[in-house]
């Protein structure tokens, strides 16, 4: 059924800077056509200094609202009136939802992870977690990790300005949760093997990786037959910390679950309808590795 643009049609966007490869326009149009939904998205590059021009129209257009990407995650949490639990846990949005002009923010990054491990039947609640990376998608997996009750979270960064902020935030995360959360130094080698011996889960969610060829950990690691790895980077089939588990006959994933599931709890918000995810992996799939 083809949705056709008409006086009644609602409008949702994603605002980012810069936008232009960004897959969410093809996701929810696709999902507005296939659940019958009277609705279009778009894609918005907006400058910081129009942001909150931006931010208004939300509710001057009555849209459904908007997806917030780099670098406005954290710096627009502070315009809707409300902020759901996890957002104000995590510290940024990605999802604004307009209810009659009450705006709220939401961050679905982290149980769209979550979400899309189902599949693999993996459930946090208990496991011990070994994640490498402190930025944006890493913070939302580490606390809906900690809101699903891993039994610990191992966190590895590199060394550098943004660390011992890093530590802060994880320690807040940790005393809010009550959940067990180190940080490491990701040029710990043996550190890091002791987590991955110790661990169910172990995530990739730097952009390391993305070029390819790069790897966000040596090699020779090892780790224990039940290990399921998953690397956030989407727009490869196979990165190279995806094989380094499959040479190792680990199960992978790599991020177009997130993706896919994240903009699905975002469009159950703004609609009230589910997401056709199956019919929206396979097509996105096609989109991205076709040539694979």
């Amino acid at each position: 059924m083809k949705i056709k643009i008409n006086g009644q049609t609602r409008m949702a966007a994603v605002v980012a800077n810069p936008i232009q490869y960004s897959l969410s326009p093809f996701i929810h149009n696709l999902a507005f056509e296939e659940t019958g939904e009277n609705g279009a998205y778009l894609a918005w590059e907006v400058a910081e200094r129009d942001l909150i021009q931006v931010l208004h129209n939300i509710r001057a257009l009555n849209m459904y609202g908007i997806n917030l990407s780099m670098p406005y995650k954290s710096i627009a949490m502070w315009f809707p009136e409300n902020l759901s639990e996890r957002a104000k846990l995590i510290g940024a949005i990605n999802t604004i939802v307009n209810k009659n002009g009450k705006l709220t923010g939401h961050n679905t990054d982290g149980i769209g992870f979550f979400k899309s491990l189902e599949e693999e039947d993996f459930f946090p609640n208990g496991k011990t977690v070994t994640i490498i990376g402190g930025g944006a998608a890493a913070i939302a997996i580490i606390a809906e990790a900690a809101l699903q009750k891993t039994r610990k979270i191992n966190v590895f960064a590199r060394k550098s300005e943004s660390y011992l902020p890093l530590e802060k935030k994880l320690q807040t995360l940790s005393s809010l949760t009550a959940v067990e959360i180190e940080l490491f130094d990701l040029q710990r080698q043996d550190k890091l093997q002791e987590a991955l011996d110790q661990s169910n889960l172990f995530i990739n969610a730097t952009s390391v990786g993305m070029d390819g060829q790069s790897m966000p950990i040596s090699v020779e690691h090892t780790a224990k037959p039940e290990l399921l790895v998953v690397d956030v980077i989407y727009k490869s089939l196979k990165t190279p910390f995806i094989k380094w588990a499959e040479s190792q006959n680990l199960k992978a994933k790599n991020g177009l679950g997130m993706l896919i599931y994240q903009a699905a709890e975002s469009f159950k918000l703004w609609t009230g309808k589910s997401m056709p995810i199956e019919l929206i992996k396979k097509e996105l799939s096609e989109k991205l590795y076709e040539k694979s």
